[in-house]
């Protein structure tokens, strides 16, 4: 196992969901690194070290809301596909929507996994908690 937690990049555009993830990491007392992104525009800059100069190193697990303003999580999802240096990052959707349609987009387009949320901290603890593990026990790309 690794020693130490991969980075997660959150993106996320709603500020309380967002520090409910970070809340919930701290609760399972794991706290791996977070980065976040508002929007799937800022996550790509990220993603390719154009954001401030500020570039995730490998490893790291990409948290996607899929209903993003300016530019969705499917969409991003679909760009980071068909880019060489990010098609293979694992990505791990966390949103509202129940609509299956959106859950198949999500799964064409390679998902680790499509986790709907909850307004209750407590019924995200065991996905956090997967997600968290899943960084340390897999050899990521």
């Amino acid at each position: 196992m690794r020693a130490e937690p991969v980075t997660i990049l959150h993106v996320e555009d709603d500020d309380v969901d967002a520090m409910a993830i970070e809340r919930g990491f701290r609760r399972l007392a794991l706290a791996p690194p977070i980065v976040r992104a508002k929007d799937g525009y800022e996550a790509l800059e990220i993603l390719r070290g154009t954001h401030a100069g500020q570039r995730l190193h490998q490893p790291f697990v990409v948290l996607l809301d899929w209903s993003l303003p300016r530019m969705g999580g499917g969409e991003l999802l679909a760009r980071m596909r068909a880019d060489r240096e990010l098609r293979t990052a694992v990505v791990f959707v966390l949103t509202t929507s129940r609509d299956p349609a959106d859950r198949l987009a999500a799964y064409e387009l390679n998902v680790a996994g499509y986790l709907v949320k909850s307004d209750r901290t407590e019924e995200l603890l065991p996905a956090l908690a997967m997600i968290a593990q899943y960084g340390r026990v897999v050899e990521l790309p």
